[in-house]
């Protein structure tokens, strides 16, 4: 599969952002080449997309939310939502098969949330 089949959100984590920085210092102390620090963001992107798969079983609580909805935007098949004025609530499970073994919740309030989902499934896959 190519490089450029998968999203480049997570690029935007505390690891991702830590990443590019390192990489970036690299590349200025001219210890490695600008090409090899894009094939490293690549393949930082597959790893994650990769690791956070529901068949890989690693993310394992529930968020439900309720506020408003306040702008939407859906472009390249991404949609990228705001809501204001949002409770979230966590539910850390633990599940083994149908019964749930282990069950912690959480609620918190925040005045704006943002969402970007896209398709697990890039068009042609």
């Amino acid at each position: 599969m190519s490089n450029s089949a998968y999203y480049e959100l997570y690029r935007r984590s505390t690891v991702g952002v830590t990443l590019a920085d390192a990489l970036d210092t690299l590349i200025s102390d001219e210890k490695i080449q600008p090409q090899l620090a894009n094939t490293i963001l690549s393949n930082f992107d597959r790893i994650i997309a990769d690791n956070l798969k529901l068949d890989a079983n690693v993310a394992k609580s529930k968020l439900t939310f309720k506020g408003v909805l306040s702008s939407y935007n859906l472009c390249d098949d991404v949609w990228t939502l705001i809501i204001k004025n949002v409770i979230i609530k966590m539910s850390d499970v633990s599940s083994e098969g149908a019964s749930v073994t282990n069950s912690i919740d959480s609620e918190i309030n925040v005045d704006k949330f943002k969402i970007v989902a896209c398709n697990s499934k890039r068009a042609g896959d």
